[in-house]
């Protein structure tokens, strides 16, 4: 079933992450941004999806190897067309991040629990990206993807997002 997923997915081997992002863009028919983020708490990854682009938030300040994961695993989320599966208090969001408007903030994928069906679920697809591309990176992105433009209010969220996640 997850194998099937992948079915019409060019993965480039060696893999290419900034060629399978490319990828499954033109896939779902929309673009995804990669923005590393410095924020120490919270998960390794996140993926929001805006109105107008899908964006991937991933760590930093770690390996190269626990990058490029990072980034294969919120891509899974987006292959297996997850969605949040609960919505965060609207007041405690409030209060964490005042600047940020609420409802787009409930849109964040952001599941820290691996014991979830879609975060297990996601964690295979990675691994299946990896072994599609022959197990062997051929680049990973160092900073913000600044090739895919969004509206002025996804840009306006987005760039409250960087600052709260410490992103680029």
């Amino acid at each position: 079933m997850r194998d099937a997923l992948l079915e019409g997915v060019a993965v480039p081997s060696p893999l290419d992450i900034p060629l399978l992002v490319q990828e499954v863009s033109q896939r779902r028919g929309r673009p995804i941004r990669l923005i590393p983020k410095s924020a120490p708490l919270g998960p390794c990854g996140l993926w929001v999806a805006l109105p107008d682009a899908d964006v991937v938030f991933y760590e930093a300040g770690t390996s190269r190897l626990h990058r490029e994961h990072i980034i294969l695993h919120e891509v899974g989320h987006l292959l297996c067309a997850h969605r949040p599966t609960r919505r965060p208090d609207a007041e405690l969001l409030h209060q964490l991040l005042p600047s940020l408007d609420v409802t787009m903030i409930q849109r964040v994928m952001s599941r820290s629990r691996y014991s979830d069906p879609e975060e297990q679920e996601a964690e295979t697809m990675a691994s299946l990206i990896v072994q599609r591309g022959g197990g062997v990176f051929r680049s990973v992105p160092q900073g913000p993807d600044e090739g895919h433009r969004t509206s002025k209010d996804s840009s306006a969220v987005l760039d409250r997002l960087c600052q709260a996640l410490g992103g680029g």
